[in-house]
């Protein structure tokens, strides 16, 4: 039977509380292209950012500093031990063993920008519900993970920002993904609920991987969200 209640997708974060307008000490673990391209807008955006790298002097690590500074990449470690907010953009059978470098994240919030779609880490579903046991922490949520990173370096279309999404229970971690999604230029962060919605986001994000990748419309489209 068809359901008539209201609808799934819920108002974006700012008309639930206020968003955050503080510059913050970000740490984002992971130095591939969703990495890099968040470590470049949030830079543009006034953050501190410290990138966490298994190798800092790797050359996939020494070409990311040409772009963003060399004093820039630092241990897994070093960096989250100096950071407010934590981004995690590994792969997500990377996470196991990122979540037990990560030190003390009492304090601090994470956000999972991962998706398991093709791989897994082992004995969960998701790297959220892997970083969410190993970590014990309750301030994480899941955003950034729903569009290609040429998209979040340049999130704006016909002079319009794209929309994010975002997914957890924690309200304060939502409230943190917002202001940085906003910083760096989405119009928008549309929450998608608690933690039982995390699965639906990242099938969401599959949805642009198949568009985009799959059925050949290429990287450059995004989600917006529109009303009458």
């Amino acid at each position: 039977m068809q359901n008539n209640g209201p609808s799934l997708i819920r108002k974006p974060l700012a008309v639930i509380v206020e968003p955050i307008e503080i510059k913050m000490n970000i740490a984002i673990i992971g130095t591939g292209n969703v990495g890099g391209a968040l470590a470049q807008r949030l830079i543009e955006a006034g953050h501190n950012v410290l990138m966490g790298a298994k190798y800092p002097l790797s050359e996939k690590s020494i070409r990311l500093a040409t772009l963003i500074g060399e004093d820039r990449i630092a241990t897994i470690d070093a960096a989250a031990k100096q950071a407010e907010v934590i981004i995690v953009t590994t792969p997500p059978d990377a996470v196991l063993q990122v979540s037990s470098q990560l030190g003390s994240v009492e304090g601090k919030t994470l956000i999972d920008a991962t998706n398991s779609i093709r791989v897994k880490p082992d004995n969960y579903p998701t790297a959220y519900h892997a970083l969410k046991a190993i970590t014990k922490s309750d301030a994480i949520v899941k955003c950034f993970n729903s569009t290609g990173y040429e998209n979040m370096r340049n999130p704006i279309y016909n002079g319009e920002g794209i929309d994010m999404f975002c997914a957890g229970d924690d309200m304060h971690a939502k409230m943190i993904a917002e202001q940085l999604a906003k910083d760096i230029g989405f119009a928008s962060c549309y929450d998608f609920g608690g933690d039982d919605k995390v699965d639906l986001l990242e099938r969401f994000a599959f949805s642009w991987i198949n568009l985009a990748i799959m059925q050949g419309h290429g990287r450059d489209i995004a989600f917006k969200v529109i009303r009458r």
